[in-house]
C-alpha cells in the first residue's frame, strides 16, 4: 500500500539550494520536509570549490553595481537584469549571514573574509580584475553544504534520505506534491504538500566528459517537463575550461585567481590572444572557446587534445613580474589555498601541481537554462510570466536567468543562497494562507506501471549503452561548438535513442531493494529527455551567444535573438511516450530593467 505524508511544504533536493529554502520556509513558520536521493552532504554544492562572489570590498573597492555588470555581461547579455541586481545585492547579506550560521572563511591579517579573484569579475564596469571571491581554501562549497545542514537540523527540518522523487502531481492546476520511491524498501512514497520546491541540480552527465557527479541526471528538470512545465534556454550548458583530462573533475577557477596560467603545446600563454586585457581570468566561455581553437590548431600538448593549466611559483612569478605587479607566491601558499586540487591531481594523474602543470580540457558544467521562474523561484509556464500555484525552483535546476547564456564563477554558490531564501520566503508565505488541494485518484498509478515496466523489460540493451552513445553524440556534435547538420545528427541519434529505451531495454536487477539497475535506468529517460530538447533549442537558436556557439552563425544577433527559449511538451505524461516534437517559442523578453538607468547594461561588444 502507497503511504501517503503531509507537509505544507515539500523540496526536492538537498544541496545548497534546496537546503538554505527548507531552513527559511522553516523559519517562516511552516512544516517541512527534504526530499534528497543521497544523503544531503553527498549533493554536489559539495563539489563546488573555489569561492562565492560577493561585493564586500575587503581587499579592494567594489560595487554590487559592478558585479551585476559583470553577470549581465558575462551572460553576453540575456540575463534578466533585474534578476542579476538581486542576485549582487543579496550576495552581501547572504555570505555574512552564512559567516553568522558558522562557515569557516579563510581571513585576511585583519580577520575580514577574504577574497580572490575569479574570471569575469571586474572592478568599475571591466576595468580590471577584483577580488570579489570570498572562500574557504578550495573547499567553499562543502563548507557551505555542512553549514546549511547542521542549522536545518538545528530548526527540525524533517529529511527523507535516499527516496528518489520520480514524479509530479498536478490538480486542480496546482502542484499538489510528488511521488517518490525509497531506495531501502522499494516502496512507493507519496508527498501532499501546499507548495514544492525542486532543487535537483544540473544534468552534466548527458555529455561524455562532465565535473557532474553520477547522480547528477537532471531529475527535476524531466518530470516538470514531462507534466507540461516549459524548459528554458535549454541551449545553453556551460563547459567550465579547466577539467582534469579525461575525466571532467574540476580544477576550480581559483587557481587562475590565485595566479595559474594556461599554456599551450608552443609554451604560449596563448589567452593574451584571445583576452588580451582580462586574459586567463575572462568567462569561462571564452575561456573555453579558446582552448578548443588552440587544439584545432595543433598546439595541444604533444599533439593531444590538452593543454595545461600551470600554478607552479615559477611560471606564476615570472608572469607576475611582467605585469608589474609586486605580489608573489609561493609553493606554502599553493599548499595552502589549493588543498584539495593539489590532492585530485596528485592521486588522479600522480602530477604535482606546484612542481609541475596540470593538463586540463573543458567539461560539461552547468546549466543556465532549466525550470522558469521569477525572483522569488515562483515557477512561471508562459512569456506572460503566469505563475504556476505551488510550484518553485531554485538552484541549478531553476532558470531566473540571472546567467543568461553564461555564468560567473562563484555566481553558483550565490545563486543557491539568494534564490533559495527567496524561494523558502515565498513558499512560507503561500503554505501559510493556501488551503491543501486534494490529492488526484491512483496519483502514483502513472510512474508505477512505468517502473513496472522498467524493471520486467526483456530487451537486448542494457542502459550503460544507449548513455554511453548519447553522451558520446552530444560530446561531438552539441558540444563547446556547434552547427546545423551536427546538431540535426545528434537529434536524430537522441530520437533513435529513445525509441530504443522504450522497446529494446534490458536491466538485470529485478527486485525492489536498493534497485540501482532500475533507478539507473529511469535516470537514463531524464537525460534522453533532456538531450532531445536541449539539441531543439540549439537547432532553433541562429546565433552565437556565451556558451552556445554556432559556427555556423558566428556572430550574436540581438535584432532577433535578444529573447528566452521556452520548449514545451504538449503531451504530458509521467514518462517519455516514444518521439514526439516538443513546441519551442521565443516571445519571452530579456527583462533590460537596468538598461534604462545605465548604458553600460545595454548589449554590446564582449570584450575582454
Amino acid at each position: 500500500m502507497t503511504k501517503i505524508h503531509q507537509f505544507d511544504a515539500i523540496v526536492v533536493g538537498a544541496g545548497g539550494a534546496g537546503l538554505m529554502a527548507a531552513l527559511y520556509a522553516t523559519k517562516g513558520g511552516v512544516k517541512v520536509a527534504v526530499i534528497s536521493k543521497l544523503y544531503p552532504t553527498r549533493s554536489h554544492t559539495g563539489t563546488a570549490q573555489g569561492g562565492i562572489g560577493a561585493a564586500l570590498g575587503n581587499l579592494e573597492e567594489d560595487k554590487p553595481l559592478w558585479h551585476a555588470f559583470d553577470t549581465v555581461k558575462g551572460g553576453d547579455y540575456l540575463a534578466d537584469q533585474n534578476a542579476a541586481m538581486v542576485l549582487a545585492t543579496e550576495a552581501i547579506d547572504a555570505v555574512i549571514e552564512l559567516e553568522h550560521m558558522g562557515l569557516p572563511f579563510d581571513r585576511t591579517d585583519e580577520g575580514k573574509i577574504s577574497q580572490r579573484r575569479f574570471g569575469g569579475h571586474t572592478s568599475n564596469f571591466g576595468e580590471k580584475p577584483v577580488r570579489r571571491a570570498c572562500h574557504a581554501a578550495d573547499r567553499t562549497g562543502h563548507m557551505i553544504l555542512q553549514t546549511l545542514y547542521q542549522q536545518c537540523i538545528k530548526h527540525d527540518v524533517t529529511f527523507f534520505d535516499e527516496f528518489q522523487v520520480i514524479d509530479v502531481i498536478m490538480n486542480q492546476g496546482t502542484c499538489v506534491g510528488v511521488v517518490a520511491i525509497q531506495l531501502g524498501t522499494g516502496e512507493i512514497h507519496i508527498f501532499h504538500g501546499k507548495a514544492t520546491l525542486f532543487a535537483t541540480g544540473g544534468w552534466g552527465r548527458v555529455w561524455s566528459v562532465t565535473s557532474n557527479a553520477h547522480s547528477l541526471t537532471g531529475d527535476g528538470a524531466a518530470l516538470t517537463y514531462r507534466r507540461g512545465v516549459p524548459m528554458q534556454d535549454m541551449e545553453f550548458y556551460q563547459f567550465h575550461p579547466t577539467g582534469i583530462y579525461k575525466m571532467g573533475i574540476l580544477i576550480t577557477e581559483g587557481v587562475r585567481g590565485e595566479g595559474g596560467v594556461l599554456i599551450n603545446g608552443r609554451g604560449e600563454r596563448f589567452m593574451e590572444k584571445y583576452a588580451p586585457r582580462i586574459k586567463d581570468l575572462a568567462s569561462r566561455d571564452v575561456v573555453s572557446r579558446a582552448i578548443y581553437l588552440e587544439l584545432r590548431e595543433g598546439n595541444g600538448i604533444k599533439g593531444k587534445d590538452y593543454v595545461y593549466l600551470d600554478v607552479t611559483p615559477t611560471t606564476v612569478n615570472k608572469y607576475l613580474a611582467e605585469a608589474g605587479e609586486t605580489r608573489r607566491i609561493t609553493a606554502e601558499d599553493v599548499e595552502k589555498k589549493l588543498p584539495d586540487i593539489l590532492d585530485f591531481c596528485r592521486v588522479y594523474l600522480g602530477v604535482d601541481p606546484v612542481k609541475q602543470p596540470m593538463p586540463i580540457q573543458p567539461t560539461a558544467h552547468y546549466a543556465m537554462g532549466g525550470i522558469p521562474t521569477n525572483v522569488h523561484g515562483e515557477v512561471v509556464v508562459d512569456a506572460n510570466w503566469t505563475v504556476l500555484p505551488g510550484m518553485y525552483a531554485a538552484g541549478e535546476v531553476a532558470c531566473v536567468s540571472c546567467h543568461g547564456a553564461n555564468r560567473l564563477g562563484t555566481n553558483s554558490l550565490v545563486d543557491l543562497v539568494v534564490f533559495g531564501r527567496r524561494g523558502g520566503k515565498a513558499m512560507a508565505e503561500y503554505a501559510k494562507q493556501a488551503d491543501f488541494v486534494p490529492l488526484p485518484a491512483n496519483a502514483e498509478k502513472e510512474v508505477e506501471s512505468e517502473m513496472t515496466r522498467i524493471r520486467t523489460s526483456s530487451g537486448k540493451t542494457r542502459p550503460y549503452e544507449l548513455r554511453q552513445m548519447m553522451q558520446k553524440t552530444m560530446m561531438e556534435k552539441v558540444g563547446v561548438f556547434r552547427e546545423e547538420a551536427g546538431i540535426a545528427e545528434a537529434l536524430e541519434t537522441v530520437r533513435e535513442l529513445k525509441a530504443r529505451f522504450q522497446t529494446d531495454l534490458s536491466i538485470d536487477d529485478r527486485g525492489y531493494k536498493f534497485n540501482t539497475d532500475l533507478l539507473e535506468a529511469w535516470e537514463l529517460g531524464c537525460l534522453l529527455d533532456l538531450a532531445e530538447i536541449t539539441a531543439i533549442s540549439a537547432l532553433n537558436r541562429k546565433e552565437s551567444r556565451g556558451a552556445h556557439s554556432r559556427e555556423d552563425f558566428q556572430e550574436r544577433d540581438d535584432t532577433n535573438w535578444l529573447v528566452h527559449s521556452l520548449i514545451k511538451n504538449h503531451a504530458p505524461s509521467a514518462f517519455a511516450t516514444g518521439v514526439f516534437e516538443p513546441d519551442l517559442n521565443t516571445d519571452k523578453k530579456v527583462d533590460m530593467s537596468l538598461a534604462s538607468e545605465d548604458e553600460r547594461f545595454i548589449p554590446k561588444a564582449r570584450t575582454y
